[in-house]
């Protein structure tokens, strides 16, 4: 399964990027191959509106099975549920401790947006 991560930058020493729609990268781990991959999201970064529902569209065509992210929105959240992908929010430190926590089962998935739309 590949697992999403919101990054500030492109690593899995990477703060988590407490923003979801506009995150400025995802790290995509794949479970069964214990690999990474890098998935810029520069066109939802500078998107005027829609960048939630855009990143989560882009992340549902990739496959993705679970997001690990700070907060995520009304709009995004119905698309990834929608989508059947797991979604858990109020993540922060590094992608590789979300990553480790996510393994360790310590983490709760959410059942609906933690913040409002147009959150920054």
């Amino acid at each position: 399964m590949q697992i999403a991560i919101s990054a500030v930058e492109q690593s899995a020493d990477s703060q988590v990027d407490p923003r979801f729609g506009r995150a400025h990268t995802f790290m995509l781990y794949d479970s069964e191959l214990d690999d990474w991959q890098t998935l810029e999201n520069l066109p939802s970064l500078n998107a005027i509106q829609g960048a939630g529902i855009q990143t989560a569209e882009m992340l549902a065509r990739r496959g993705v099975g679970a997001v690990l992210t700070g907060h995520c929105g009304p709009k995004a959240f119905r698309v990834l549920a929608a989508a059947g992908i797991k979604v858990y929010t109020g993540l922060g430190g590094t992608v590789a401790e979300a990553l480790a926590a996510y393994q360790s089962e310590q983490l709760s998935e959410a059942t609906g947006p933690d913040v409002e739309g147009h959150w920054q």
